[in-house]
C-alpha cells in the first residue's frame, strides 16, 4: 500500500515541521511540503502529530506459558495502541527462553501472531535460577540481550560469568537488581505508607545494593549493562556517578515511578508492582535523572496478570501492572504539558535512546521503515481498564483524565493500529 500523510506536525531531526509524508513499499519515501501522489491513500493529518514509532524495551507478553494473563497477539496490539512498533520481551515465560529450543518456541509465536516488531531477551540462567549460565553462545543470534528480569542474579560470580560471555557475544545484559536478603517479605515501599498502613515494606538498599555490585563487575568484564526499572534516588546518584567514571551503563525507569509516590497509593493491587512506587524525594530524583540524561529510557514494564490475581489488595495481588496503552499519555500529560521536560526530551527517551543503545527502533527520514505514529495531543480521555485492548487490566492511571490519543500506528509501512 501506498500511503500520503498529510500537513501532519513530524518530528524530524530533534525538532517539528509541517510536512508530508509519502510510504511506499513499506519505507520512507519522500518527505516535503504540498507532495501530490496520484495512486496513494491519503490521510489528513491536520493538526495532529506524527512520532517516530516508541520503543519499549521492558515488557512482559506472557507467551508461551501464561496467554491467561496476555498473548503476543493482545499485547503488541496494546502496544500498537500506545504508539509503540517496538518492544523487547522479557524472560520470565513457561518454557523461559533459556535454551534455543525453548528460544524458538517463542519466536515462533512471535513470527506468527506479532503486530509490531517484538525482541526477545533470553535468560542470563537456566530456569531463571541464578544456578547455571544459560545458552547464551546458542540464543545469542536470536535475541536483544539477556536477562534475568522478575529475579535478581544474587551470585556474584555467576553475574560476572555472564557479563563476560555477553561481552564476548557482543549482548547487553539488562539487569533486574534485586537482593533477595533484604526483601523480608516485604511488598510495597518501605516508607510512610507502609508504616501509616501496617504494610510490610521493600528497602530502597535492596535495589542498589546490587546495582553497585554489578557497576564494580561491569569494570571487570567490559560488558554493556542496563538497568531495569529503576525507582530510588540512590540508583540514580550511583548511575550518575557510574557514567562520569566512564562505564558502559544505561538505565530505564518508568511512567508510574517518575508520576506518582507512595502516599498516593490505595489499598488496590492496581498499585503494586516490583519495584514498588517509592516516595516522593525518589521521585523527584528520577525527574532529575531524566532531565540530565542519567536516566536513558522510559520503559514500562508492561506486566499483564489476570482480574483475580490483581484483586487481592496492595499485599496478595500479583506484582505487576500494564502500561502501554497509557505511557506516552501519562508522560505528555504529567511531564511535558506540566513544563518538567519538553516534547522533544520524551521523543529522546522514548525512541532516540533505544536506538543508540539497544539498536532498534526507526527516526522518520528518507529511506527508513515508515515505523510511526499519529496523536492528537489535544484529545483528552478518561483511563478506563474496559476500553484496555490488553488481557491484563490493572492500572494505577485508572480514572485520570490524560491528553494525548494514538489515531494511528504503522510498522513497515502498514497499519497496525487505527482508531475506531
Amino acid at each position: 500500500m501506498k500511503y500520503l500523510i498529510k500537513s501532519a506536525n513530524v518530528y524530524i531531526d530533534n525538532s517539528f515541521s509541517s510536512v508530508d509524508l509519502f510510504i511506499d513499499g513499506g519505507n520512507i519515501v519522500s518527505i516535503g511540503q504540498n507532495l501530490t501522489v496520484f495512486d496513494a491513500t491519503v490521510i489528513s493529518a491536520k493538526g495532529l502529530t506524527v512520532f517516530p514509532g516508541f520503543t519499549d524495551v521492558h515488557v512482559h507478553l506472557r507467551e508461551p506459558g501464561f496467554s491467561y494473563k496476555e498473548t503476543v497477539s493482545s499485547g503488541t496490539l496494546a502496544a500498537a495502541k500506545g504508539g509503540y512498533t517496538s518492544v523487547c520481551t522479557m524472560p520470565n515465560l513457561k518454557p523461559c527462553p533459556d535454551s534455543v529450543e525453548h528460544l524458538n518456541q517463542q519466536l515462533d509465536i512471535i513470527n506468527q501472531d506479532a503486530k509490531i516488531h517484538v525482541y526477545p531477551f533470553g535468560t542470563i540462567t537456566v530456569g531463571e535460577n541464578g544456578e547455571t549460565l544459560s545458552d547464551m553462545d546458542g540464543m545469542a543470534e536470536n535475541v536483544i540481550g539477556f536477562s534475568d528480569d522478575g529475579r535478581g542474579v544474587q551470585d556474584e560470580e555467576m553475574m560476572l560469568s555472564a557479563m563476560k560471555k555477553a561481552k564476548e557475544l557482543g549482548k547487553i545484559i539488562s539487569a533486574h537488581c534485586e537482593d533477595n536478603s533484604l526483601l523480608f517479605g516485604g511488598y510495597i515501599h518501605d516508607g510512610e505508607y507502609a508504616r501509616l498502613h501496617g504494610h510490610k515494606g521493600i528497602c530502597s538498599e535492596s535495589e542498589w545494593g546490587p546495582i553497585k555490585r554489578d557497576i564494580e563487575l561491569v569494570k571487570r568484564s567490559g560488558c554493556q549493562y542496563h538497568v531495569c526499572h529503576i525507582s530510588t534516588k540512590e540508583s540514580v546518584e550511583i548511575i550518575r556517578q557510574a557514567k562520569r567514571d566512564g562505564v558502559d551503563i544505561t538505565c530505564e525507569t518508568g511512567p508510574h515511578y517518575l508520576t506518582m509516590n507512595d502516599m498516593m497509593l490505595k489499598e488496590d493491587g492496581r498499585f503494586k508492582m516490583n519495584p514498588p512506587i517509592r516516595s516522593e524525594e525518589d521521585r523527584l530524583a528520577l525527574i532529575e535523572g531524566i532531565k540530565d540524561g542519567t536516566i536513558d529510557v522510559i520503559a514500562t514494564d508492561h506486566a499483564p496478570h489476570s482480574d483475580e490475581e490483581k484483586a487481592k489488595g496492595l499485599q496478595k495481588s500479583a506484582m505487576g501492572v500494564v502500561g502501554l496503552e497509557t505511557a506516552f499519555a501519562v508522560c505528555y500529560t504529567k511531564l511535558v504539558k506540566t513544563g518538567i521536560i519538553t516534547l522533544e526530551k520524551l521523543i529522546e527517551l522514548l525512541n532516540t535512546n533505544a536506538i543508540k543503545r539497544f539498536g532498534i527502533g526507526n527516526e522518520i527520514k528518507v529511506g527508513t521503515p515508515a515505523d510511526l505514529t499519529i496523536f492528537n495531543l489535544n484529545e483528552k480521555f478518561t483511563v478506563k481498564k474496559e476500553d484496555f485492548v490488553s488481557k491484563g487490566k490493572a492500572s494505577p492511571f485508572e480514572g485520570e483524565e490524560l491528553f494525548g490519543r494514538c489515531k494511528m500506528t504503522f510498522v513497515n509501512g502498514q497499519i497496525v493500529y487505527k482508531e475506531d
